[in-house]
């Protein structure tokens, strides 16, 4: 044992920790099964009362937004706002009673859940209207719940909640029961699971005929996200079940899982093709898409979501502790679940990475029709603030199996920060003063969403590289490339508010393992204006800017961000909470709703992974330097990745900065964006430092739900962390390893 280690034991005393969580509100359980009135009914309420929905958000510590959701029926408000609300609409009711018998009666409100039948589609110009399908086609789901919200072997089949879901519809008679259904069979009946509890009866007995009748019958579809853009394609997702009953393996082969999809011998690719169905080239695979030739402007096609095939990841849209929850859940909860994803992000597209990419588009379409002048025909137009067309690539800041390095280096080369790009997060350790090793704990506290909140109002290049030679002068608005030498840069004499900052005690800036630049490097423009920032000389070499620019990603970081917090406060974690409430409703979440706690983890798994598809690498699917798919995307972009993880960087750096100042508070490491402080507490609220009101400190790191704030990731003891330095041999960064939630920590 070393001596450091016995010092500990005999300074450090840890006290049995003694939190308890606060009694639970017996109101809670009274009020949980009551029932509200209908979403149109609530509306009326408060206009009958003269009240806007800010009064009544204020009133009960919500947001405007949310009162907005309840009364149009996307969300239901939750404990304990729920009775509050419960209980100023019993009085509103009484003050405004609804009409008269012998008056004409209001329209009745759509209830989320509630079945009304299919509302009849307009027909084109000239034709028919569409009749209607037959009655018993279309059944409401039953009353029963499914217990634990899961379907094991063995159980009945019963139906969905009520769920916001419904919100999916977006009142688009198209749409009308939702962006996707989940495809079940029992007993000979196959059904079609769709938001708002609805169950459709399905006829088809092949795949082709399941595809027909979901073009022609299901309304299934989501409405565009943007005016420019197009609709979302339905998807079914099917169970095992299912797949037994159209004639699909329940698992694939070995071989099978190697390729992706089933052969193109299997009886069910033989019925696709002699239906005059068309595929992509990737086959029948866990994401098969099935189309017709289009319509007019109108497309025809299904996508289909192969359940145990693994469509869906475990790591991304399930529990890892579980891995076998989304195959067990039964088909009423899964299709809540997915809709509700697609109510707040987009209709999934396959990984949660995938459709965060393909969020990026949705929102920022690259094409629009403009009608020409002189012929009045519409025609094809680019829109400025999008990603339009493939550009040239820069060496620096390409990986290194990119067809253009071919030739430039030897096979295992392993390119110098003077030849790529090393953009990345924080991977940063040192070990503790004998100070810091007073305090008995390390606390570590995680940034939410970081990556996505680097992404918030950054500009980034929107058109290809202009090269810069013979030492250009930096231009911070310009985003791109530069080769930079910010060896001189020297931490120690940084003053921040007037106070010296120890800065051999914190991380470089500019390099992902917090080391000393040691010469010429290429740095993102985020970087280089933070040197600037500092008060340092940069004097360029060399650049690859773009010069045509904008916030690319703003309008993507804002429906993120949105869907994240309204899926917090759905768990009873809102922009308003503040210390110990904040850490108890954070630290209880996940047995308020488990839907909502899935709902979670595939919203950052979204953020993060998007992030990382803009310079996605070969999976192999080609020999190395040889094109492979990815780089034949308009938003193959590393430029913009680089920008993005520059800014998160260079950003926690600053409010690592502010804390020092303010506290003389130093990190010991760092792990993307989970930062380890030494305490004398286990909680963060007895390390995070305040100004002399109670509030944060302005520009350091502040607890709350919204991203770029912190929340509370683990605790552990400074002993603790010097028996891992002395068993392993030195320090490694430890931040990894202090987890009392494994959920936290974003890991882009």
């Amino acid at each position: 044992m070393s001596d450091r280690i016995r010092f500990l034991l005999e300074v450090t005393s840890v006290s049995a920790e003694n939190e308890l969580f606060n009694a639970v509100d017996a109101l809670l359980e009274q009020v949980a099964q009551d029932d509200l009135p209908p979403p149109g009914e609530r509306k009326r309420l408060r206009e009958a009362a003269g009240l806007s929905q800010a009064q009544i958000a204020k009133v009960l510590d919500a947001r405007r937004e949310a009162v907005g959701s309840w009364e149009a029926g996307k969300t239901e408000p939750r404990p304990p706002k729920r009775a509050a609300y419960a209980r100023l609409l019993e009085g509103l009711a009484a003050r405004f009673p609804a009409a008269a018998a012998d008056e004409t009666p209001p329209p009745v409100p759509v209830v989320p859940g509630a079945f009304t039948g299919p509302a009849p589609v307009p027909a084109p110009a000239g034709e028919a209207p569409a009749p209607p399908p037959p009655a018993a086609a279309v059944r409401p789901a039953p009353a029963a719940k499914p217990a634990a919200s899961s379907r094991r072997p063995g159980a009945k089949k019963a139906a969905a909640k009520k769920t916001t879901a419904a919100a999916t519809a977006d009142l688009d008679p198209r749409f009308e029961n939702g962006p996707l259904a989940v495809v079940d069979c029992e007993d000979g009946q196959v059904s079609a699971y769709c938001v708002g509890g609805l169950v459709l009866d399905v006829p088809a007995k092949t795949i082709p005929a399941l595809v027909d009748w979901t073009l022609s019958e299901a309304r299934l579809g989501q409405a565009r996200l943007h005016r420019n853009g197009r609709d979302a394609d339905p998807i079914l997702v099917l169970t095992a079940a299912a797949l037994e009953r159209f004639g699909l393996p329940v698992a694939l082969s070995e071989e099978e899982r190697h390729a992706g999809r089933i052969p193109a011998g299997h009886k069910v690719v033989k019925q696709i093709e002699r239906a005059g169905l068309q595929m992509t080239q990737r086959g029948f695979g866990p994401w098969a898409r099935l189309y017709r030739d289009p319509e007019g402007s109108r497309r025809r096609c299904v996508q289909l979501c192969v359940l145990p095939w693994h469509a869906l990841d475990v790591r991304e849209w399930g529990r890892k502790d579980d891995p076998e929850l989304l195959l067990t859940m039964h088909p009423a909860d899964l299709v809540q679940y997915l809709g509700l994803y697609a109510a707040r992000v987009m209709t999934p597209r396959g990984s949660t990475a995938t459709t965060g990419l393909e969020l990026m588009t949705a929102l920022r379409p690259p094409t629009r029709a403009e009608k020409n002048p002189a012929t009045g025909e519409f025609e094809r137009a680019y829109n400025e603030d999008a990603l339009t067309q493939l550009y040239p690539v820069v060496e620096c800041e390409v990986p290194d199996e990119h067809p253009i390095l071919k030739g430039q280096f030897a096979r295992h080369h392993l390119r110098t920060p003077a030849q790529m790009l090393m953009e990345e997060p924080y991977d940063w350790c040192r070990p503790l003063t004998d100070e810091e090793c007073a305090n008995p704990y390390l606390v570590v506290v995680d940034l939410n969403m970081s990556f996505a909140a680097a992404a918030n109002s950054l500009t980034v290049g929107l058109n290809g590289p202009t090269h810069l030679e013979n030492n250009p002068a930096f231009d911070p608005a310009l985003p791109g490339s530069w080769l930079v030498d910010l060896s001189h840069v020297d931490q120690s004499r940084v003053r921040v508010n007037g106070r010296t900052v120890d800065g051999s005690r914190l991380p470089s800036p500019f390099t992902p393992k917090g080391d000393r630049p040691e010469g010429p490097a290429w740095y993102a423009t985020p970087t280089v204006a933070y040197a600037v920032e500092l008060g340092f000389d940069v004097a360029p070499i060399e650049a690859y800017v773009r010069t045509q620019n904008g916030r690319y990603l703003d309008a993507w970081y804002k429906r993120l961000r949105d869907a994240y917090v309204d899926t917090m406060a759905d768990m009873g974690v809102t922009t308003g909470l503040q210390g110990q409430e904040f850490l108890d409703a954070m630290a209880r979440r996940k047995e308020t709703d488990p839907t909502m706690a899935l709902l979670e983890t595939a919203i950052k798994a979204t953020a993060k992974g998007a992030i990382g598809k803009l310079r996605q690498r070969s999976r192999g699917q080609v020999p190395y330097y040889e094109p492979y798919p990815a780089l034949e995307r308009v938003n193959w972009r590393p430029d913009i990745r680089a920008a993005v993880l520059a800014n998160q960087r260079v950003g926690l750096h600053r409010k690592l900065m502010k804390t020092a100042a303010a506290a003389d508070l130093y990190p010991v490491a760092i792990g993307t964006d989970a930062i380890v402080y030494p305490s004398s507490g286990p909680s963060p609220l007895d390390v995070l430092p305040h100004t002399p009101e109670g509030k944060p400190v302005p520009g350091g790191f502040r607890l709350g739900v919204s991203p770029g704030m912190v929340k509370h990731q683990g605790t552990q003891t400074v002993l603790w962390a010097e028996q891992q330095f002395e068993e392993r041999g030195g320090v490694f960064n430890i931040s990894n390893l202090i987890k009392t939630d494994q959920s936290a920590g974003e890991r882009e």
